[in-house]
């Protein structure tokens, strides 16, 4: 690897926090505004961006961190490496630690849990619906005594804490057992 001329140590580092942090959780894309921004100004060729990226997709881990030390090091050696490490990767673990700080609080907030009870009632609701529309071809005259047998045998089971797994299992063998098949012009509906 070559490395031509370098930027200052300084300068390296603002380079590296604003490019790999202008994407969201984009790695690829990190590393292909580095390699732009760095063969421009001539730091890099490509053959030093080929070597940078086959080094840094052997090393277990995070690509793009992987990438960015090795550039580091290629351009300034040990607090290269260190700098370009701490201003890909501060960034969005100061993110992670504000969002976890928020997420561990946010159930205090009124609002929020007034939200999330509205978010749980229409979610049962569409279940509900979804589940009427698949049932009714199963509720009508000639079914519903087999439908009735096999959602008591489901409700006794769920009173008495069986897994659902096995309510389910035990459904298809009742529904099974109890037998005959649907007309034609119930189940088109």
């Amino acid at each position: 690897m070559t490395f031509a001329k370098q930027k200052p140590l300084a300068q390296f580092t603002w380079i590296v926090f604003r490019d790999v942090n202008r994407t969201f959780g984009g790695g690829l894309a990190s590393m292909e505004l580095l390699r732009r921004t760095f063969i421009a100004n001539g730091s890099m060729n490509e053959a030093d961006n080929a070597g940078l990226v086959a080094v840094s997709r052997l090393t277990p881990g995070t690509n793009v961190l992987a990438y960015c030390v090795g550039l580091g090091w290629a351009l300034h050696r040990g607090w290269g490496a260190l700098l370009a490490l701490v201003a890909s990767a501060l960034p969005a673990a100061v993110v992670v630690c504000v969002l976890a700080a928020a997420l561990v609080r946010i159930h205090e907030y009124t609002l929020v849990r007034i939200l999330l009870a509205v978010g749980v009632l229409i979610a049962t609701l569409l279940v509900f619906a979804s589940a009427f529309s698949l049932l009714r071809p199963y509720v009508r005259r000639p079914a519903l005594k087999r439908a009735a047998i096999v959602a008591v045998v489901a409700v006794v089971m769920i009173a008495a804490g069986v897994t659902p797994v096995r309510i389910l299992l035990a459904s298809a063998i009742l529904g099974a057992a109890i037998g005959g098949s649907m007309p034609q012009a119930d189940v088109a509906e």
